[in-house]
């Protein structure tokens, strides 16, 4: 993996002149498929009216549909609205299992004019998978999301 190659990546992706979904969509398939031992990547919109996180974009296999606010990992980043980097997801308390494989994940808030809009989701099925680079990574992929929806038209 080189850190500066798939960061550079995230920024020429990025298209304004297409919908949001569509870029986001192709920035799940690039981080799916440029970071290994990954088998999930996605996002989940945060409905604060419904207190729910709705499923997104994403690669991987099958997933949770939807997601509590203040429950399991992606749940609970929603309420603090702060990144978390989990090495082991079963030790977790409330971890919502939507996929068994999956033994650590990495979460981060995306926001759009400073309300809360979204939170990517990484899943490994290795322990511990996620260290410095890869939390560099998705922290700088949520703030670019943030920035374009926040500079939207």
């Amino acid at each position: 993996m080189n850190q500066i190659i798939i960061k550079n990546q995230m920024k020429t992706l990025w298209d304004p002149s297409i919908p949001v979904l569509s870029n986001l969509c192709n920035l799940t398939a690039l981080l799916h498929d440029e970071l290994e031992h990954l088998n999930w990547v996605g996002f989940y919109f945060v409905d604060i009216e419904q207190n729910c996180c709705f499923l997104g974009p994403f690669q991987g296999r099958l997933a949770c549909t939807r997601i509590p606010i203040g429950q399991g990992v992606v749940g609970t980043c929603a309420a603090r609205k702060k990144s978390m980097n989990i090495p082991d997801v079963h030790a977790f308390p409330g971890h919502i299992a939507c996929d068994s494989a999956s033994n650590s994940e990495f979460v981060a808030p995306v926001f759009k004019n400073d309300a809360l809009f979204a939170v990517l989701d990484v899943d490994s099925d290795q322990f511990g998978r996620f260290g410095p680079e890869e939390e560099s990574i998705f922290l700088e992929a949520a703030a670019l999301i943030s920035g374009h929806l926040s500079n939207a038209k």
